[in-house]
């Protein structure tokens, strides 16, 4: 699914950190958004992608879409579920 800037509420850089940093900067940045609303996340860490979507299926909360970008950079977007 894209979606475009408007459609995010808030934006975490994790580039340079590594695991387990960016889960838990995506928790604590997703525990800080009203239900429904979108973070978007930036990692160039590897383990990323499957932290991050086992993290989504364990919270319930939503992937809405991975993509990744030159120089290893991969970006999330993760809908908080609604309460």
């Amino acid at each position: 699914m894209e979606m475009n800037s408007e459609e995010v509420d808030s934006e975490l850089d994790c580039i340079g950190l590594y695991c387990p940093q960016p889960l838990f900067q995506t928790r604590k940045a997703i525990d800080e958004l009203e239900p429904g609303q979108v973070l978007q996340v930036l990692s160039d860490d590897p383990a990323a992608k499957s932290d991050l979507e086992r993290f989504c299926k364990r919270t319930g909360h939503e992937l809405l879409s991975y993509d990744k970008l030159g120089d290893g950079v991969q970006v999330f977007l993760i809908k908080k579920k609604s309460e």
